[in-house]
């Protein structure tokens, strides 16, 4: 694979698996000719391989005693350097601490670097009571591991802030700036429409496309599903990935012909 996205932190329910399926969605639109790989890591929480249309495959990193299923991760390993195209991989926060020590210790990421293949990470920052934990997760992954790193602020339950600061003046981002490519802000939202809309979307395990053609959905959730999508995949556009990359370079050839 050229670039492989792990989307990961310690805090459980912050919406790892909707920001794989958000990221994997949004490859597979800016990439139609590279094939996109999608993984799910997660022993507890199975979201991601769920969703059907995405063809996600499971991988059983941990066994009976918890500890990583070493085989296992290396078969997933192998994958991320031999497969061609961009992958996706989901990891629970059940398995957090003993998947980023397999990475560390195994030099994961000097080993995809000198395989060709680019390894940023997706840690999915909360608001409210979460954000305490979902700094503790940010700093370990900073300490731990040596990737290039985009971090999500989800407002769902309230703006990540602290002491009235935003993410950008908090000492963890002041201190690693050069760590961070990129920032995707998902606003909090009316939960009475945009809410329910996509609460109904992520329990039937269903891509953006795919609500478009569901009788699940009227006119004006479609809509709303629509104008989700649309913002989200205008913030991703600003990251400095190979999606991106490949895009603008069809756009250029364009333009020259």
């Amino acid at each position: 694979m050229k670039e492989v996205h792990m989307i990961v932190q310690g805090k459980g329910g912050v919406g790892k698996s909707l920001i794989s399926t958000i990221l994997a969605q949004y490859l597979k639109e800016q990439l139609p000719e590279e094939n996109i790989h999608c993984f799910d890591t997660d022993p507890v929480n199975r979201t991601f391989h769920r969703y059907q249309a995405l063809q996600t495959e499971m991988v059983d990193i941990m066994d009976e005693h918890n500890n990583i299923n070493s085989i296992m991760f290396d078969g997933l390993v192998e994958k991320m350097i031999e497969l061609d195209g961009v992958g996706v991989v989901d990891n629970g926060a059940a398995t957090f601490v003993p998947f980023m020590s397999y990475i560390a210790e195994n030099h994961v990421p000097e080993l995809l670097n000198e395989s060709g293949v680019r390894l940023i990470l997706h840690v999915p920052m909360n608001g409210g009571q979460a954000l305490p934990d979902c700094l503790e997760g940010l700093v370990h992954i900073l300490e731990n591991i040596d990737a290039d790193i985009v971090v999500w602020l989800n407002d769902h339950n309230g703006k990540v802030e602290r002491d009235g600061k935003t993410f950008t003046d908090f000492k963890v981002y002041k201190n690693n700036a050069n760590r961070f490519i990129g920032i995707v802000h998902i606003e909090n939202r009316n939960p009475d429409t945009y809410g329910a809309d996509i609460e109904r979307m992520t329990s039937l395990n269903l891509t953006f496309a795919e609500v478009q053609e569901s009788p699940e959905f009227t006119l004006m959730p479609r809509q709303r599903i629509r104008t989700l999508k649309r913002d989200l995949f205008a913030k991703l556009e600003g990251l400095p990935i190979a999606a991106n990359q490949s895009a603008k370079a069809v756009k250029e050839g364009k333009s020259d012909a």
